[in-house]
């Protein structure tokens, strides 16, 4: 790890004022001299800094500025969530496991304890992927240098099995499934003192659309909340995650499901697929599958079989096809509970 300066920042203007790079930037070739980036937990930046991928010159904290911590629960509106909230406090609020079960799920199950305890929400949106050639510093990679994805020939068990045609990682925020689930949204603080609001979905960027970044967030540009939409009464959720280890582990597949019901009868659905695409994936055939349809052992088992239609495994990962019929058969079916 290279050396590095250090910047507590007070205020969200002046942690824009002091940041003059992304992390995603530092890590392309040229990237800015005197990079200065914002760290708030540091979980991914400090691993892509020890793996010798990402070298900024200082790191901006933005853990202290004040309100960025707080979970603000209107029942009749919205949920607020400070980006600076911790997956900690995510899984211990009661509104949010009374009113958004399977975003409790997805907080509670990330990671281990010790992670959790410092992890941002603002910061796991925002991390890198997780593609063991990514994070090799010696391997090039469609991401850092527009060089070869080695995965799609190499190993790739744990790879992508959709919209995978340019770049095979998969995204490794479980929180994002879940938050797209809600149709949560990002409001994003600009260096000219202006706040904008981003759908989740329109906030994470594909690699054929932009192969050095995840996300949209640029420079001068920072995560100050997340929002969720008001809970409908009759609407029920569900998040499975599938690893090889119960807990402490990065899932193989996992999946957020929330269905607005009339009776048994879905009237609306969101199902959301985490460790499948290099973002959250939404699957519209699994959500067709169930859209005005009884809820039950039949239309749960179509709907995963759908959501695997589109499926292009590569060499070592068609076995996630069948986990993911099966986690959304038992999602779906957890929601009648």
């Amino acid at each position: 790890m290279n050396k590095f300066s250090w910047y507590e920042a007070s205020s969200i203007e002046e942690a824009l004022k002091e940041a003059n790079a992304t992390v995603s930037e530092t890590i392309q070739p040229g990237f800015p001299e005197k990079a200065a980036v914002l760290k708030a937990g540091g979980i991914d930046l400090l691993d892509l800094m020890k793996e010798g991928i990402s070298n900024p010159d200082k790191l901006v904290s933005v853990g202290n500025i004040p309100d960025l911590d707080q979970i603000a629960f209107q029942e009749k509106e919205e949920l607020r969530i400070g980006a600076n909230v911790t997956l900690t406090d995510i899984a211990s609020d009661t509104d949010i496991k009374n009113h958004y079960f399977a975003l409790h799920q997805a907080a509670e199950q990330a990671a281990t304890p010790q992670v959790r305890n410092r992890a941002t929400l603002g910061g796991n949106l925002a991390q890198r992927t997780r593609c063991w050639y990514f994070r090799s510093k010696s391997h090039d990679c469609y991401r850092k240098d527009d060089g070869p994805c080695f995965a799609r020939s190499g190993e790739n068990v744990y790879h992508a099995i959709l919209q995978n045609n340019y770049c095979s990682s998969v995204h490794s925020s479980s929180v994002s499934t879940a938050l797209l689930a809600f149709d949560a949204a990002v409001e994003i603080a600009t260096a000219g003192g202006q706040l904008k609001i981003v759908p989740l979905k329109d906030f994470f960027v594909y690699p054929h659309i932009d192969r050095t970044r995840e996300t949209i967030l640029q420079a001068g540009e920072l995560i100050t909340a997340v929002i969720l939409p008001a809970a409908k009464k009759n609407s029920k959720s569900y998040y499975l995650k599938m690893g090889e280890r119960k807990s402490q582990d990065w899932p193989i597949a996992d999946v957020a499901v929330r269905i607005d019901f009339s009776g048994n009868k879905c009237k609306k659905a969101n199902i959301v697929l985490g460790a499948a695409a290099p973002v959250p994936y939404v699957s519209q055939p699994a959500i067709a599958a169930i859209s005005g349809q009884q809820i039950g052992e039949a239309t749960a088992k179509t709907a995963g079989i759908a959501a695997m239609k589109e499926a292009t495994p590569l060499s070592q990962n068609a076995y996630k096809i069948p986990i993911f019929e099966t986690i959304i058969q038992r999602a779906i079916l957890a929601t009648l509970s």
